[in-house]
């Protein structure tokens, strides 16, 4: 697959506003290994799109909903910056759209005219071996680092509700948990490149019909901010490294075989 890296836009003095600039990191292969490389991009924020992926206001493992909460208020501050230079921001937090039902951010998403993506929308964009080895991690039991490991619901009884409280949904912004919606946006507004942060990296950050494995299929220019995400790892599963190494390693996975990743901090130019 080939790995899109972001295309420089040229503003005059009355469009500076409109720009979004940082510095894209991503690990090509070059005769067998995998080195790291960095570029300075600069998008048309007009063009750009913020996707918050499942940042609920409630995960079922305590350890994952503690730093959901933590992550969650420098993704609203991302989202205003986005929203400051004319992107759109998309709030996706997946198995909550009834709560949702009438509102102006769902009604904005449902009505888009329906396009048809160059890549005909599956479902679930699983592992895909055809594009990349196997995740650094073993997340086979679900991921809770906690001690003892809370229990995972059953029968999608999932506890969240919606959106974790600290991102606040504005005017304009839309809300879909489904990658037709979102697309059709994206073909009505001109969105050629996407933003993309929240959890979890190795589950639904990369495969939702929203995620990372289909926006880069279909052709997006697609950046993770990689310190705005998590990952579900129990440190007690290979490779038994801390929690904060096993999310290092996803975003080095990504970086690989999907898209570059960049910085809250380099985003909104903050440390």
């Amino acid at each position: 697959m080939a790995m899109v890296v972001g295309v420089g836009f040229c503003f005059g003095e009355g469009e500076k506003e409109r720009a979004i600039r940082f510095t894209s990191r991503w690990r090509p292969e070059v005769e067998g290994k995998f080195s790291v490389q960095e570029k300075s991009v600069e998008w048309d924020g007009t063009e750009t799109a913020l996707v918050i992926v499942d940042v609920w206001d409630k995960h079922w493992c305590e350890g994952a909903n503690r730093r959901g909460a933590e992550i969650a208020p420098k993704v609203n501050e991302l989202a205003n910056f986005v929203r400051a230079r004319g992107g759109l921001v998309i709030h996706a937090p997946s198995d909550t759209m009834k709560n949702y039902e009438g509102t102006p951010g769902r009604e904005l998403a449902k009505k888009a005219p329906k396009a048809t993506p160059p890549v005909a929308l599956k479902g679930w964009r699983y592992w895909d071996p055809t594009c990349e080895s196997a995740l650094p991690i073993d997340d086979s039991d679900g991921g809770c680092d906690c001690e003892p490991q809370c229990a995972q619901p059953k029968g999608g009884n999932w506890p969240w509700k919606g959106e974790h409280p600290a991102i606040k949904i504005e005017s304009g912004d839309a809300v879909s948990q489904d990658g037709g919606e979102i697309y059709n946006l994206f073909a009505q507004r001109g969105i050629k490149k996407v933003i993309v942060c929240g959890v979890h990296l190795n589950m639904c950050v990369l495969g939702r019909t929203f995620g990372i494995r289909q926006l880069t299929t279909w052709g997006f220019d697609t950046v993770l901010v990689r310190d705005l995400t998590d990952t579900m790892y129990n440190p007690r599963r290979s490779p038994y490294v801390a929690h904060e190494k096993g999310t290092e390693m996803m975003v080095e996975h990504v970086e690989k075989f999907w898209c570059p990743s960049t910085t809250f901090g380099d985003l909104v130019g903050k440390k």
